[in-house]
């Protein structure tokens, strides 16, 4: 039985969810899988460093946020220093573990990661075939690494991106973000669960660490001309969740049907009851609703790649983007008197959505285990 790692780390949800999904999905197909979080493995201080620091910076100053992820965007001898001191304290954690336990192949969902399992490899710390899975839309540099064999990537633009930067396009396979199998699958119809009375649903989501936005964007809803159903997922963040609540109670009406929700784990079927969703667009959470061909509106979003995130699904058609929250009001009514542009964003989605395919991920793990254990020289960056 091949043994496969799985290396990802906490700064948001996405790349633990796209650990997690390729996780099962290698499970299912008969590999021995183990998943870790890279910085934790390695050490607390960078951990908090990364993770934290992450958190804060996009929360509370995401100017400078988005002035960092530019500047490693293009990697300079002082960037690359400060990997190679991630690489030094990762390594006597990570590398014993790899030597010990022998795995076929190492998995990273995080480009911090995918960076320093690169540089591991450069230095000779192991000659095991390493994949790296894209969980955005647009390639940031810290992805890139010429001794990575493979990249999994969300579509022919991500593809293309990469290519401009210099990436053999033999070793990019456009086959998805991977995402969980329950939003492959339909979960239930539209005409079996809404009100005639109601004209459209509209899902609200803020996101693994919710958004102080989100009470501004459900205002806008509730002050929309037609009857909608108002769906919204709160998350982990019990202040959003509180706030919505009394703002549910201020603007209560009898034109507004509305479900608030904390954390929960029926996602799929939420967005199988919607006609579109309001969300930050995070990679997975893209995702998953070009996968349900639920067209997104985006009223919010972090700099760096959720920006870049936006850009892209606006430009192919998948995605409204408003300047301003309070836009979303006649935006939504526009919407539902005009379903026929929802319909055709859906269709959008649909056909990017054909290019998802987790039978080809699978297919892949298996030729670099292959070629690794035939000896075969795999090609790299």
């Amino acid at each position: 039985m091949s043994k496969i790692f799985i290396f990802t780390a906490s700064t948001g949800a996405g790349h633990n969810l796209a650990a997690k999904s390729i996780a099962q999905a290698l499970s299912e197909y008969g590999f021995e899988v183990d998943v870790y979080d890279a910085f934790k493995e390695s050490s607390a201080v960078l951990d908090k460093i990364v993770t934290k620091g992450y958190k804060q910076l996009v929360e509370n100053v995401p100017k400078l946020y988005e002035q960092i992820y530019n500047q490693f965007n293009h990697m300079t001898p002082f960037q690359q220093n400060i990997f190679k001191m991630m690489t030094k304290v990762m390594n006597p954690e990570i590398v014993p573990m790899i030597q010990k336990e022998q795995p076929h192949l190492l998995i990273s969902t995080h480009p911090f990661v995918t960076n320093i399992l690169g540089t591991l490899k450069e230095h000779g710390a192991f000659d095991l075939p390493v994949l790296s899975f894209v969980t955005d839309y647009k390639i940031h540099s810290v992805y890139l690494h010429k001794k990575i064999n493979a990249y999994v990537v969300g579509s022919e633009y991500t593809k293309e991106t990469m290519i401009e930067k210099g990436v053999n396009p033999d070793i990019i396979y456009p086959f998805g973000i991977p995402i969980r199998q329950e939003f492959v699958e339909e979960t239930r119809k539209k005409a079996e669960i809404e009100d005639p009375a109601i004209r459209g649903t509209i899902l609200l989501m803020a996101g693994s660490m919710g958004t102080r936005q989100m009470e501004k964007a459900f205002v806008a809803l509730m002050k929309a001309q037609e009857k909608i159903k108002i769906i919204v997922v709160c998350g982990n963040n019990k202040k959003v969740e509180r706030s919505i609540e009394f703002l549910n109670k201020v603007y209560e009406t009898e034109d507004k049907v509305v479900e608030i929700h904390g954390f929960v784990d029926n996602i799929p079927e939420l967005m199988d009851e919607s006609d579109a969703i309001i969300s930050k667009p995070g990679g997975l959470t893209s995702t998953e609703a070009i996968v349900k061909c639920i067209p997104m509106i985006i009223p919010y979003y972090y700099p760096g790649q959720e920006e870049e995130n936006a850009d892209y699904l606006v430009e192919s058609g998948m995605a409204i983007k408003v300047d301003k929250i309070k836009e979303l009001t006649s935006m939504v009514d526009f919407l539902i008197e005009n379903k026929y542009i929802i319909q055709q964003m859906a269709e959008n989605m649909s056909e990017e959505a054909r290019n998802h395919s987790m039978e080809k991920t699978i297919e892949l793990c298996k030729k670099l285990i292959s070629e690794y254990e035939a000896g075969e020289i795999i090609p790299e960056l």
